[in-house]
């Protein structure tokens, strides 16, 4: 649930704003209750969107259905009158359909220094790019991959971008195709699968974003097998182990030294017949 709030956030951006408190506290119950991610969005330098009202988004990302609404309130208020419980079920919400990709580019730099760092420069490239499509957002997760771009409704992610490549990213999104070298999964896959995702479409050189199909993973023991299905009635699976390498370092403007967790590829079977 994405929704326009102009000015500054705090480091809670739902519950550090000019947001009404009732809203918060319903938009924060609702969540949790889905559960889902509530951002805030903002045009690019805080500014409001020209005309009256602001916009709400409802982004559904699922794997094999994704989808994206509108709605044009005249105040954040009007979110407390609006029944949403057909989301639980991944079914619209009566608004108006949106079908051009919707671009988020987190700069909530009170969450997170690195974020308005890194992610400024990005959002601003992408606002010439994409226009009225590209919105700053509230905390998305994963600081330490900061400049992040979330493409919906997909649910693709993206990090570690500068304004050229983000420029990319949203070009080859725009194609139905993934960069890989800025590429941070997909948000409707577990954390496991998602780099069992990026192991498969690296050795086996796909890049269209429709080309894999996410099956399921399961764990045994220290590793997670994931499978995926490939275009021509096509099946792989994949084993990847979770690590945590390196020195301990700060990984975020605001963070504390620590190790990031990473994953390995164990093993990537032969594909097969369904």
């Amino acid at each position: 649930m994405l929704l326009e709030q102009p000015g500054a956030w705090g480091a809670d951006a739902l519950t550090e704003s000019a947001l009404p408190p009732q809203v918060a506290t319903h938009l924060a119950g609702f969540a949790a209750r889905l559960p889902a991610r509530v951002l805030l969005l903002r045009r690019t330098g805080g500014a409001p969107h020209p005309g009256a009202g602001r916009s709400l988004f409802v982004a559904y990302s699922d794997t094999d259905h994704s989808w994206l609404e509108r709605f044009q309130l005249d105040h954040a208020r009007d979110v407390l009158d609006m029944s949403l419980d057909e989301l639980t079920a991944g079914r619209s919400v009566g608004g108006d359909p949106v079908t051009d990709p919707l671009y988020l580019v987190c700069t909530n730099g009170k969450h997170d220094p690195c974020c308005a760092e890194y992610g400024l420069p990005v959002a601003r490239a992408l606002a010439e790019t994409a226009g009225d499509r590209l919105w700053e957002c509230s905390h998305v997760g994963g600081d330490r991959f900061a400049g992040n771009l979330v493409c919906l409704p997909d649910g693709v992610f993206y990090g570690h971008l500068d304004a050229d490549i983000a420029r990319a990213a949203v070009t080859a999104h725009e194609q139905r195709r993934v960069l890989l070298d800025a590429w941070r999964g997909r948000s409707p896959v577990p954390f496991a699968a998602q780099a069992a995702e990026g192991f498969v479409r690296r050795e086996l050189g796909i890049d269209g974003l429709d080309h894999l199909r996410y099956l399921g993973v399961e764990r045994r023991g220290a590793i997670h097998h994931a499978r995926f299905a490939l275009a021509r009635d096509r099946e792989v699976s994949v084993a990847v182990r979770e690590t945590r390498i390196g020195v301990p370092r700060a990984l975020t403007c605001a963070g504390e030294p620590t190790v990031a967790p990473a994953f390995e590829l164990v093993g990537l079977a032969d594909v097969e017949r369904l």
